[in-house]
């Protein structure tokens, strides 16, 4: 017997109720919904990463950037034109000199890095004055004398840090000046290597494209330390230059007696410079009122090196220094019979004392010495010679 049976299509919504009420769990798994999550997991991932690698790669990126977009401190040389004009030899009448704007100096300035950077350095040293006899014999030993130094051209290392007493009491006076040249011409050499290094240097610094913060730093320092206020290039190179040898020896002859004097002895003074500080020996002869006093140093290399500052900074040798420029230029080599002609207003005397400079220089023959060279107490040193 066949029973009809009918079959009634049953939705998926009405499936789901039935199978519900029976108390079966259902569970949809959706391909779909799957793909989506781990697409998004991945959009996720990668945007952290990304975030991350930006905050870290920033601070270098910054100083990179900066550094590169950073624009050049460039010092500006509105007085390329009056050097030019100088090298030719078309600035040296008095009306023009005088004229130089003195706003590229500042005076003052010059003083407080003169002084305050010798006395800082002097005030570190402490110098032993040895008798005569030690230093001849040291001279002997170390085979440093005056008659090889004009053959060969090249003067031993050797520092002294105060003149003898007994150079008053020499009788002989060859034999002073002798003892004398060869005490003050190490010190003297060693002086202008420092400025022939900074002038290297400031000269490998102008040729760059691109100046560093270390140069402009450098620059900046030797600014105050030659007094141009204005940051003039053309002036800095002017001053950033040596003493010619013969010049140092003839002035600290002069001023010394050939280190006989209570100011070489008593305060390694070898240039008689004045101050109007504390620490200075006062001159017996000096006119009532006044208040100025000799300085003293604790060694002689500290009287050096403020002698070529002064002489590389002051305005009363602005000539002198436009004249050297002149010889740089033209010869290469710096001639001291001329230069002192521009060291007029170093004493009262004037004329005179330029007069009694060239004397001395011609007749100890002082311009043996102005090629001489030192040997190194440093690789940088050595690359002068």
């Amino acid at each position: 017997m066949r029973n009809n049976v009918s079959i009634k299509l049953v939705d998926i919504k009405s499936l789901r109720k039935i199978l519900l009420k029976k108390g079966f769990l259902l569970f949809r798994k959706s391909i779909v919904k799957r793909q989506t999550s781990l697409k998004n997991l991945y959009k996720i991932s990668l945007v952290s990463i990304l975030i991350v690698s930006f905050f870290y790669l920033l601070p270098p990126s910054y100083k990179y950037i900066s550094k590169v977009l950073k624009p050049n401190l460039e010092i500006e040389n509105p007085s390329n034109q009056k050097l030019t004009k100088v090298l030719e030899g078309k600035l040296l009448d008095e009306d023009e000199l005088n004229n130089e704007s003195e706003s590229n100096t500042n005076q003052e300035l010059v003083y407080q890095e003169l002084y305050g950077e010798v006395t800082e350095e002097d005030a570190l040293e402490r110098g032993v004055r040895l008798k005569a006899s030690i230093l001849y014999q040291l001279f002997e030993d170390t085979g440093y004398s005056l008659r090889d130094v004009r053959i060969n051209k090249i003067a031993k290392p050797v520092e002294i840090g105060k003149l003898p007493y007994e150079l008053k009491k020499f009788q002989n006076v060859k034999k002073r000046k002798e003892l004398f040249i060869q005490i003050v011409l190490p010190l003297i050499l060693e002086e202008n290597n420092k400025i022939l290094l900074d002038r290297k240097k400031l000269f490998a610094i102008l040729n760059k494209n691109n100046n560093s913060q270390s140069d402009n730093e450098w620059l900046n320092k030797k600014f105050k330390q030659y007094g141009v206020s204005k940051k003039d290039i053309p002036t800095l190179k002017r001053r950033m230059d040596i003493i010619p040898v013969s010049m140092a020896i003839a002035q600290a002859a002069k001023e010394t007696g050939w280190g006989t004097s209570r100011f070489a002895l008593e305060g390694n003074a070898l240039f008689g410079q004045w101050t109007y500080t504390d620490k200075g020996i006062k001159p017996a002869a000096a006119d009532a009122g006044t208040t100025h006093k000799v300085m003293m140093f604790n060694v002689l290399k500290s009287s050096v090196r403020a002698y070529a500052r002064n002489l590389n900074t002051h305005r009363s040798y602005k000539k002198m220094r436009f004249a050297r420029a002149i010889q740089r230029d033209n010869e290469g080599k710096l001639n001291s019979l001329e230069l002192v002609n521009y060291l007029d207003s170093y004493a009262e005397t004037g004329k005179k004392y330029t007069d009694v400079l060239k004397k001395i220089i011609q007749q100890n023959s002082l311009t043996d010495f102005d090629d001489v060279k030192i040997l190194p107490s440093s690789e940088a040193v050595k690359n002068l010679i």
